[in-house]
């Protein structure tokens, strides 16, 4: 099966995450994609496949002779879908020898151009796959998954010799709840790859700091005609909240290094706001300071406003995860080695965001990522060609066989 036949095999199958989940996996519609997984991994030949309770899908491509005592290296990518955007029902569209130009996509007329997406012209005569424009596509990350399993097949049929490879499809991701539950030491692996980037040559192994905070403002409310001196509202304090942060300092006006406070979500009436910000910053000092600067607002507002008006909380979601990977960095180097064979031009760049890997490094696996050649993930601009997919399927063999 190539790994083109396997993807669209995968994104047929609906597996969206949900927030409002409870346990793992928060779907149960994600055990579908995990039984065929395991099933395709069983007929393929793959050792000690299984599928846990929650949805974790393990198996195994074991060590050629004589290649026994190589560190084991493992091989990850999870299986839902962003839950922000549809992902039922997906007609994925196929444009063969894709010319430069903009894409329509049928199902609602919108445009996929090169205007608002340029690494499109990086993909000039390629076969492009997109979504028809209502749903997302799922290369995020089931082109991932592809990936992993066309490689495992190519190098069971290639008679390289190899070391001893694991592999793990996680459930809830998106929702930053997939490795909960991982058993890392059942793993087994020395080191591992998430394939879960993007564009073709992407290698990295630095992420946000995260948090999340959450701010609750009690105000007073009585009869506006009354309420000389007397009303306190709730919904204006948010506002007045908000301003005192950074107002340079959002997603729209950062990259690359450079961190954030997001205005999530908003709600209220006169006696009681809420706002949900997520906070990001790759430099563990910044980042701390921004978690300071929010509870120093706080303050500022109890004092002005008397004490309980405003509560500031906050959550702790995701580390990043260089600091784990800088002890061992030739993994880094293992995997930039393996796309200059293959003729990519590798890149490392700062994951606005998190992984899986993220996580797993503090579980004790390191846990770099690397790409799978998508484009514009979680809306129905989502796109991905089918020999950026086969070059990946090419890195990873060469890994695996190093």
């Amino acid at each position: 099966m190539t790994v083109c036949e396997r993807f669209l095999r995968y994104v047929s199958i609906p597996t969206q995450s949900s927030e409002a989940g409870e346990g793992t996996p928060s779907t149960q519609c994600q055990f579908d994609l995990a039984k065929v997984l395991r099933d395709e991994m069983i007929e393929m030949g793959l050792a000690n496949v299984r599928l846990t309770d929650n949805c974790f899908v393990y198996g195994e491509l074991p060590a050629t002779p004589g290649c026994e005592d190589k560190p084991c290296m493992g091989l990850i990518a999870h299986m839902d879908t962003a839950p922000a955007f549809s992902g039922d029902d997906i007609k994925p569209q196929i444009i063969a020898n894709y010319d430069g130009g903009d894409v329509v996509l049928p199902a609602t007329g919108a445009v996929l151009s090169p205007a608002q997406f340029p690494l499109m012209k990086t993909l000039v005569g390629k076969t492009l796959i997109t979504t028809d424009g209502s749903t997302l596509l799922g290369a995020d990350d089931k082109a991932g998954i592809a990936e992993i399993l066309a490689a495992c097949e190519a190098v069971m049929n290639s008679g390289r010799p190899h070391g001893k490879i694991v592999i793990a499809f996680t459930p809830d991701e998106e929702i930053g709840l997939g490795v909960h539950s991982f058993d890392v030491e059942h793993f087994g692996a020395d080191y591992a790859y998430t394939l879960d980037g993007g564009e073709l040559g992407g290698l990295s192994y630095e992420n946000f700091n995260a948090c999340e905070a959450k701010v609750e403002i009690n105000g007073v409310s009585v009869h506006p005609g009354s309420s000389k001196d007397t009303m306190v509202n709730a919904c204006l304090l948010a506002m007045e909240f908000n301003n005192m942060l950074p107002d340079c300092e959002t997603p729209r006006d950062t990259e690359g290094y450079e961190g954030f406070f997001h205005l999530d979500e908003m709600s209220g009436d006169v006696s009681h706001a809420k706002l949900l910000y997520i906070v990001r910053d790759h430099s563990a000092a910044r980042f701390d300071g921004r978690k300071e600067q929010l509870l120093h607002i706080e303050k500022i507002m109890n004092h002005r406003w008397g004490e309980g008006t405003v509560k500031v909380t906050l959550r702790e979601q995701y580390r990043n995860m260089r600091e784990k990977i800088e002890p061992c960095i030739h993994i880094v180097e293992k995997a930039r080695k393996a796309m200059i064979a293959v003729g990519m031009d590798p890149f490392e760049e700062p994951i606005r965001g998190g992984t899986d890997g993220a996580q797993l490094c503090y579980m004790g696996l390191p846990t770099p990522n690397l790409c799978t050649g998508g484009h514009a993930f979680h809306g129905p601009y989502e796109h991905i060609a089918i020999e950026d997919m086969e070059a990946c399927v090419r890195m990873l063999v060469e890994m695996i066989c190093d």
